[in-house]
């Protein structure tokens, strides 16, 4: 077991391959196992690290409200801490918000981003033409939410699978084990919700990331996805668009060669 120690936490870590530096981010209720299937793929041509975001699974939990601008710290951290900078950085979902407010805040430990479907709620929200798609998403947030207010981790991470990430059903056909991890980082995703800066983003910030910025989504998400990308497209001078066919929220896990093949040549540059 690996870790490393920045801004004061500790953080759980795997590092495989060598080459250029590629970091990837989980996004909410999981942790560096999500990306198993990619891992080895990306290895062959590059040094890659997986880590548990902080509170997340082998990760320090230090008990108190975390933030977006935490988890971005951390992430630059860990950049610098293991000498992976400039690193390219893949995010999925919670974990592209991560990976695009590093690209706003430190733009000089990147040299391009892959982003999945950011969950940019807020920033739907704040646009009077896409507020009813928001309210819309942000209306199930809320029924996660209330499940955890009272301590339901299991109930509400079912509900969180079925309804906001992956589609009915789907929670009894995750492996046990990913069923475990999801309830286990059940209050990680309080924490976020809790953060009124989580969902949203600083688009004039990012609008001077001067690196690529691949944008991706899936064709059978949720349309939301899709209008917080357009946003995102819209303020970044390099940004780069894939649509996966049928490979859902998580395209790492239903596609693992596929995300491959679209994300290692951008990578290698």
């Amino acid at each position: 077991m690996a870790a490393i120690r920045v801004n004061g936490v500790s953080l759980y870590y795997e590092a495989r391959g060598s080459g250029p530096g590629v970091v990837l981010v989980h996004g909410s209720w999981s942790d560096a196992d999500s990306w198993a299937r990619v891992v080895p793929g990306l290895a062959e041509q590059a040094a890659v690290v997986a880590y548990d975001r902080r509170g997340h699974s082998r990760s320090e939990d230090l008990l108190t409200q975390g933030s977006v601008y935490e988890d971005a710290a951390d992430l630059a951290g860990l950049i610098e801490g293991l000498g992976l900078a400039p690193a390219f950085v893949c995010g999925d979902s919670y974990g592209s918000l991560v990976t695009l407010r590093l690209a706003a805040a430190r733009p000089d430990l990147l040299r391009g981003v892959a982003v999945h479907e950011p969950p940019g709620t807020s920033m739907l929200l704040a646009d009077p033409d896409l507020r009813p798609i928001g309210t819309a998403f942000a209306g199930r947030i809320a029924a996660v939410r209330e499940l955890l207010e009272q301590a339901e981790s299991a109930a509400a991470a079912e509900l969180f699978v079925e309804t906001l990430a992956f589609g009915p059903g789907a929670w009894a056909q995750l492996p046990a084990p990913i069923r475990h991890t999801y309830v286990r980082n059940a209050p990680t995703y309080l924490d976020e919700l809790r953060d009124p800066d989580a969902l949203d983003l600083d688009l004039a910030a990012l609008s001077r990331f001067p690196e690529p910025a691949l944008l991706t989504q899936s064709d059978d998400s949720a349309p939301m996805y899709g209008e917080v990308l357009d946003l995102i497209d819209l303020a970044l001078p390099k940004p780069e668009r894939h649509l996966y066919e049928g490979a859902g929220h998580a395209p790492h896990l239903s596609q693992p060669e596929e995300w491959v093949r679209v994300t290692l040549p951008r990578i290698l540059g």
